[in-house]
C-alpha cells in the first residue's frame, strides 16, 4: 500500500457520461455526513504509518470543498508524505490555484474529453466550460501547479475524433497527456465492450503522425503505461484496466467521501472507518482495521471481467463519484 486516494465530497457540477449521466437523479452527502478536515488528516496519518507515501484528492469535484485548502495544509504537516495532488474537472481552477499552491498543492490532474466546445459540453455536461477549464489550466501553471496531466476518457463513437488534437494541443502547451480506456465503474453508465477503444489503436492513431518510445514506469505500481516523443518534446501515457489490467500491481487503497475504505475501484463494499473514527475507537484499532483489510483484499475484477456473464459484471458497485477515479 503506496497510494491512497481521498475523496473529500461526492458532489459534482458536471455530467460527465462515464461517472454521473445526467438523466440520474442523485442525492449527495450533507456536510455532516462527509470527513472533517481533522478526521481525513488523523486517517491519512495512520495511512502514512502504514507505508503510503502518495495522496491524490478526488470526488466527485473536490474544489467544490470549502475547506480543500485546510486540507491540504494539513496534510502537508504529516511527515512521511512524498506527493500531494489532485484530479478536477477545472471549472473552478483560475480562481482557486493560488490558494491550493499556497497550501502546498504540488501538482494537478484535468480531466479534458474533448477540445471543441460543443463536443466537451456534450461529453461533460451542460454546465461544462471548455474556455472555463482552460483559463483554469493556464492559472495552474503559472502559480507552479507542475507537472500538468491531461485525463481523457475515449468512447467508441463519441470522441475518437480528438485523440490527435488533444495530443497536439498538450505537446504545445507542456502537459501530459493520459488515454484512459472507457470502465464499467459503478452502475449508472450502462457500459458495453462496444463502447470501449483499446489503448493499443489510440496509440496507433498518435503514431501516424508521431514517433514514440515506450519509457519505463517512474515507480512499482504506476497504472499508466508511458510514451516519449522520439523527438524530445514531452510524453503521453495509457491506463488500460480493461484490455491490459495491472490488479497485481495494485498498490492503491481508496478513502470515500464518507470514509469507508475501499482496495478497489470497482468493489461493491467498503469497510467503514468513520463510524470507527465517530466512535472514539483507538488508532491501534483502526491501524488493524485497515490492515486486516488490506491483507485479505482478493480484488481482481479487471482480470475477471472478460470473464464474467453481464449479470455479474452488472452487479452493485460503488459509484466512482463517490471515491474517485
Amino acid at each position: 500500500m503506496h497510494d491512497l486516494r481521498v475523496s473529500v465530497i461526492d458532489a459534482c457540477n458536471f455530467r460527465c457520461g462515464y461517472c454521473m449521466p445526467a438523466e440520474n437523479q442523485y442525492r449527495f452527502l450533507r456536510s455532516h455526513e462527509l470527513l472533517t478536515v481533522d478526521e481525513i488528516t488523523r486517517l491519512v496519518r495512520l495511512f502514512v504509518s502504514l507505508g503510503v507515501r502518495k495522496i491524490r484528492l478526488t470526488g466527485g469535484e473536490p474544489l467544490l470543498r470549502k475547506e480543500l485548502p485546510d486540507i491540504i495544509r494539513s496534510l502537508n504537516r504529516i511527515d512521511g508524505i512524498e506527493d500531494v495532488a489532485l484530479s478536477t474537472n477545472g471549472h473552478h481552477l483560475a480562481e482557486l490555484a493560488a490558494d491550493l499552491k499556497a497550501a502546498g498543492l504540488q501538482r494537478i490532474t484535468v480531466s479534458m474529453d474533448d477540445l471543441d466546445e460543443e463536443g466537451f459540453a456534450e461529453l461533460s455536461g451542460v454546465r461544462a466550460d471548455l474556455n472555463r477549464v482552460l483559463t483554469g489550466v493556464e492559472e495552474a501553471v503559472r502559480v507552479g501547479l507542475r507537472p500538468v496531466k491531461v485525463n481523457v476518457v475515449i468512447r467508441r463513437g463519441i470522441n475518437e475524433h480528438a485523440v490527435l488534437d488533444l495530443v497536439n494541443f498538450a505537446r504545445g502547451e507542456g502537459y501530459v497527456v493520459r488515454f484512459i480506456e472507457y470502465m464499467d465503474v459503478g452502475t449508472l453508465n450502462a457500459w458495453g465492450m462496444k463502447d470501449i477503444v483499446p489503448s493499443k489503436e489510440i496509440l496507433a492513431t498518435i503514431q501516424t503522425r508521431y514517433e514514440l518510445a515506450p519509457a519505463d514506469p517512474n515507480y512499482f505500481g504506476e497504472v499508466a503505461s508511458r510514451y516519449l516523443f522520439s523527438d524530445g518534446t514531452g510524453e503521453i501515457g495509457f491506463i488500460s484496466s480493461v484490455t491490459q489490467p495491472f490488479c497485481s500491481q495494485c498498490t492503491r487503497a481508496r478513502l470515500s467521501a464518507y470514509g469507508s475504505l475501499y482496495t478497489c475501484l470497482f468493489a461493491s463494499e467498503g469497510v467503514d472507518l468513520r463510524g470507527l473514527l465517530r466512535h472514539d475507537a483507538s488508532d491501534e484499532k483502526i491501524l488493524k482495521t485497515i490492515l486486516d483489510t488490506w491483507a485479505a483484499r482478493t480484488d481482481r475484477y479487471s482480470e475477471e471481467r472478460a470473464e464474467m456473464t453481464s449479470e455479474e459484471r452488472e452487479k452493485h458497485k460503488v459509484e466512482m463519484y463517490s471515491i474517485g477515479g
